[in-house]
């Protein structure tokens, strides 16, 4: 008979796979069961069965794995462990349960197997309930709950554990900085952290990654500053890649992204996020070609991405390009996928297609709702607005505050003044839902459009907060299109108040003043610009050619085929001028019939 040393990893392989939480990868401890060892004493026969149990159980083939399991004449525990796991590895957690009840000898690993398969179901109090039930525990037990609780929002709980704890060790402390970041107590992350025994790169990572996701970005930089080099891996630098992207540092994010020598798919959506968010969308959708280029297979995250570069640059081609890929690769039944996809065709200026993708999508969400109403009020199309704002209701959905923000959009489209304050009072006394910002922003602008300035300076001043640029902003439009001197130097000096470098005040004021014939004005505007060193932001425009995307800056003369562009211009506006002439001709003519 030979004697054999079994791997408790070894037999449940599926504990080395890594988790991916929070954007980071968590180390597999804190979410399972952990690895320790167990010499068991087995003949060669059982620890092959063993093995082949487990590899069947991984692979989806449970039926095999338990025909195998019976067939057994000597079982060991663990050959009771591996298909117990892997039962509820394959979503049959209740014949687990029976299993493990008629064990004939459990060990520790067996305790800890069934927390880890209530955990992994969601069902924390039976995973309580073995946790108390157990005869004896390990850190290991203590650990596995104590993620558990972390990674459903229990960190209360987890806390209580955590300090009933006998022995702590470094997945300890992590599972409950983890779940401070969490719960935004990050003082209390930061002080378990510098507390902490002893550091792996796991910690490093979920604290650093815990300042990024809690918008502590110079927090996280000076951690990443101070964390041992050889410690870097790509997952701690892909975190600070979204940190970058966040504060709008892309140039710093590319560089850390070109530093890591292996790139896989979470660094490469990282950064292609981080283009997308900022309206870099060309640069976005170069990296996402280069992915291919290499053979990396882009995921559901990729492709919301590229649709959001897509719809920043309005570029309809690329766009059906990788809706194309996305049906393809069987990705048409992510719902966040398909709502990037709605908003994309909306943004391209097909509202048709945008539908079509909406009716494909099986189970609509809030957020399908919200987009395809934004999409038709963008659209100025008000009665298809508020007719999928009614079948939202009918098939169950409650309304938010964006959805209203939608519809005040589209009565705003319609000028439909009466309506906005229906809509609003709609918002506020059935739903209970408290106005934002930008609920004011669309409403003020409603009235101002409808040359109601009086009443939306009467909103601005009856609203609960201070009004900001943007409602001031929508203000200083209204003034500037019905020539409102007074109501137009309002809104200017409020914006000057509270952005005094925003040239868009100034401008518009300006313009106020020059349609007033109030020169002396203009003049006064133009030297407290200069004053101040404000400078007019130059428009820009761009244009898809090709797979090429043109931009093209006020003024600029630094296109390649600037001189040819200029030279179409000026033909088409000796056409223009031409029919002008044509027009004026045919129409003097007409005078003497």
């Amino acid at each position: 008979m030979a004697v054999w040393r079994i791997s408790q990893v070894g037999l449940f392989g599926h504990f080395s796979n890594c988790h991916f939480s929070s954007n980071i990868y968590i180390a597999p401890t804190l979410l399972s069961i952990p690895t320790i060892f167990f010499r068991l004493f087995s003949t060669h026969d059982v620890y092959i069965n063993n093995l082949k149990i487990g590899r069947l159980s991984r692979t989806g083939h449970i039926e095999a794995a338990r025909q195998l399991f019976d067939k057994m004449s000597t079982k060991d525990v663990v050959t009771w462990n591996a298909i117990i796991a892997g039962y509820w590895q394959n979503g049959f957690l209740r014949e687990s349960k029976n299993l493990f009840e008629s064990m004939p000898v459990k060990n520790i690993v067996s305790w800890n197997c069934m927390i880890a398969g209530c955990i992994d179901h969601g069902r924390l109090d039976e995973a309580f309930h073995y946790f108390q039930a157990m005869p004896k525990r390990n850190t290991a037990s203590y650990n596995a709950l104590i993620s558990g609780f972390v990674k459903h929002g229990r960190v209360e709980d987890a806390c209580k554990l955590f300090e009933d704890m006998p022995i702590r060790n470094v997945i300890s402390y992590t599972a409950m900085i983890e779940g401070y970041m969490k719960n935004g107590e990050i003082d209390k992350a930061r002080a378990l952290f510098d507390h902490m025994p002893f550091r792996n790169v796991v910690s490093w990572t979920v604290m650093i990654s815990g300042y990024v996701e809690n918008g502590k970005f110079y927090e996280a930089k000076e951690l990443f500053d101070h964390m041992p080099h050889n410690s870097k891996n790509a997952i701690v630098i892909t975190s600070m890649i979204t940190g970058y992207c966040k504060e709008g540092m892309l140039d710093n994010a590319r560089v850390l992204f070109e530093g890591i020598q292996c790139k896989d798919r979470v660094s490469f959506n990282a950064m292609i996020s981080g283009y997308a968010q900022n309206g870099v969308g060309e640069e976005a959708l170069r990296l996402y070609s280069n992915m291919h280029k290499i053979g990396l297979q882009p995921d559901d995250a990729t492709l919301v991405s590229v649709f959001t570069a897509c719809s920043s640059l309005e570029s309809l081609k690329k766009g059906r390009q990788a809706h194309v890929f996305v049906i393809r690769n069987g990705f048409i039944k992510n719902v966040s996928l398909c709502n990037a996809l709605v908003s994309m065709y909306s943004k391209c200026g097909v509202i048709v297609e945008s539908e079509l993708a909406f009716g494909q999508i099986c189970s609509p969400n809030l957020v399908s709702w919200n987009t395809i109403i934004t999409a038709f009020a963008q659209h100025g199309l008000y009665e298809k607005a508020f007719s999928f704002f009614n079948e939202m209701r009918l098939n169950g959905f409650e309304p938010d505050g964006i959805t209203f923000l939608s519809l005040l959009s589209a009565c705003g489209h319609a000028g439909k003044v009466n309506e906005s304050m229906d809509v609003f009072d709609l918002m506020v006394k059935t739903y209970g839902i408290i106005p934002k910002s930008e609920h004011y922003a669309c409403l003020v602008d409603i009235m101002g459009r409808a040359g109601q300035l009086e009443k939306a300076c009467q909103i601005i001043q009856d609203m609960p907060f201070e009004a900001d640029s943007r409602i001031w902003g929508s203000l200083l439009a209204a003034s500037s299109v019905y020539l409102n001197v007074k109501l137009g130097e309002l809104a200017a000096k409020k914006i000057g108040d509270l952005d005094p470098h925003n040239s868009g005040g100034y401008v518009s004021l300006s313009n106020i003043y020059a349609a007033a014939g109030m020169w002396e004005e203009v003049t006064r505007v133009r030297i407290l610009m200069k004053e101040q060193g404000v400078k007019k932001q130059r428009a820009y425009s761009w244009t898809e050619v090709g797979n090429n995307v043109h931009y093209f800056l006020g003024g600029d003369v630094s296109h390649p085929d600037n001189d040819k562009i200029r030279l179409v211009l000026d033909m088409i506006c000796l056409q223009m001028k031409s029919m002008d002439d044509i027009a004026d001709f045919v129409s003097s003519w007409s005078s003497f019939d």
